[in-house]
């Protein structure tokens, strides 16, 4: 595992269509994982108001790549972060040690876009993404294959699983750090 900072925490990156469990995921691991910090990009971009336009047919803010960049900057430099959103491709490649892709089939999407009162234009349109593999094109063209962890995420079990396996890359990822850390200081 080849590490490319300095960072004492890593950061990580949770992305896929909506509805797939981003949050969820994201949310339980910062309680699993003492001194990582959660954030809902989302949620962020409407609290700050990091967004100049609102999408009418959609019905949600058209955000500001550079308001959103600039408002997390700071923290991703220091690192523990696990940053939750639907889009990735505009983040800097050098803020994140893991880049989680995660997806779930057509059905299970549905009802949870459903679930969630979403409008069949807005379903359909998810779907499709999820179809046409939109979010593992964007990951894939945008960050390093070794970063990326694509995980199904269905069920509980999965989900429990997921917890499990990112747990296990974050320990292979602080003992990279502390031996890159050790040979520094030798060349010192």
């Amino acid at each position: 595992m080849e590490i490319e900072n300095n960072r004492q925490k890593p950061n990580i990156l949770i992305t896929g269509t909506p509805g797939v469990g981003k949050s969820t995921l994201g949310k339980l691991l910062s309680e699993h994982i003492e001194g990582l910090q959660y954030v809902d990009v989302g949620l962020l971009i409407n609290q700050k108001k990091l967004y100049k336009e609102w999408n009418q047919e959609f019905n949600v803010p058209e955000f500001d790549q550079d308001m959103v960049c600039d408002e997390l900057e700071d923290a991703m430099q220091t690192g523990g972060m696990i940053i939750d959103f639907h889009t990735s491709s505009f983040f800097p490649e050098r803020w994140f040690d893991l880049v989680v892709l995660l997806r779930t089939n057509n059905t299970v999407l549905y009802d949870r876009l459903k679930a969630r009162g979403y409008e069949d234009k807005k379903i359909t349109e998810n779907i499709e993404c999820e179809i046409l593999d939109v979010s593992k094109d964007e990951v894939e063209s945008s960050y390093k294959q070794n970063i990326i962890m694509e995980l199904n995420n269905e069920e509980v079990p999965q989900l429990e699983q997921n917890i499990l396996q990112i747990i296990e890359y974050l320990k292979q990822w602080k003992q990279a750090q502390l031996q890159k850390q050790q040979q520094q200081q030798q060349i010192q």
